[in-house]
């Protein structure tokens, strides 16, 4: 079993991608050869956490980082830092 990255591209109506020559040699693929290909999409996983908050926050972001402000200047009240 191979792990690569390819890039998609049009090939005609269809979708196609090409196959590094080093895999291409490892593996002894040859034309008409029927493979199994895994496909796993790139994501990124800080938008893909992220985006499932958005419209779920009742606060913004500014009034969060307030409140955190607020919070550690009560703590830290009387304290030389």
């Amino acid at each position: 079993m191979v792990n690569t990255n390819v890039i998609t591209r049009k090939w005609g109506n269809s979708i196609g991608v090409i196959l590094p020559k080093e895999i291409v040699e490892k593996e002894h693929i040859k034309e008409n050869m029927r493979i199994n290909i895994l496909i796993s999409k790139k994501s990124n996983i800080l938008n893909e956490t992220f985006g499932m908050l958005k419209g779920k926050m009742k606060k913004s972001s500014q009034q969060m980082k307030d409140e955190l402000k607020k919070e550690l200047y009560k703590e830290n009240e009387g304290l030389l830092l």
